[in-house]
């Protein structure tokens, strides 16, 4: 299960950015998380409540904000929504897109420290 080695991450760059406004601990982590990522929320969920045993977040909650994959037809300037890869298929046009415009995310948005250092 990578979602372990993904929540780790999370926890270790969500410590470091509370460090550095001074606080000691945080109540949340907000992350986006693209369709195309490879992750499962309902997984990424379980391991971050495994990762943030004894860490600065060991009360923190997970938001996941789901992303929907998206793509992009140069041939009639049309954004639509994508199964999987490697091809999209524009459904106004019929003709395959490989110009990914969102989908694959993987990032902390938001880090909500709790108590601040006095």
């Amino acid at each position: 299960m990578h979602e372990l080695s993904i929540a780790t991450a999370i926890v270790e760059q969500a410590e470091e950015i509370a460090r550095a406004d001074g606080a000691d601990d945080v109540s949340s982590v907000t992350v986006r998380v693209g369709e195309l990522a490879g992750v499962v929320p309902d997984a990424l969920h379980f391991a971050f409540e495994v990762a943030r045993d004894g860490t600065a977040l060991a009360a923190a909650r997970l938001v996941v904000e789901q992303v929907t994959a998206r793509a992009w037809c140069g041939g009639c300037a049309e954004e639509f929504a994508v199964g999987m890869p490697p091809f999209f298929w524009c459904p106004r046009c019929d003709q395959p897109s490989q110009d990914l415009r969102s989908g694959r995310e993987l990032e902390i948005t938001d880090v909500e420290a709790g108590a601040a250092r006095p």
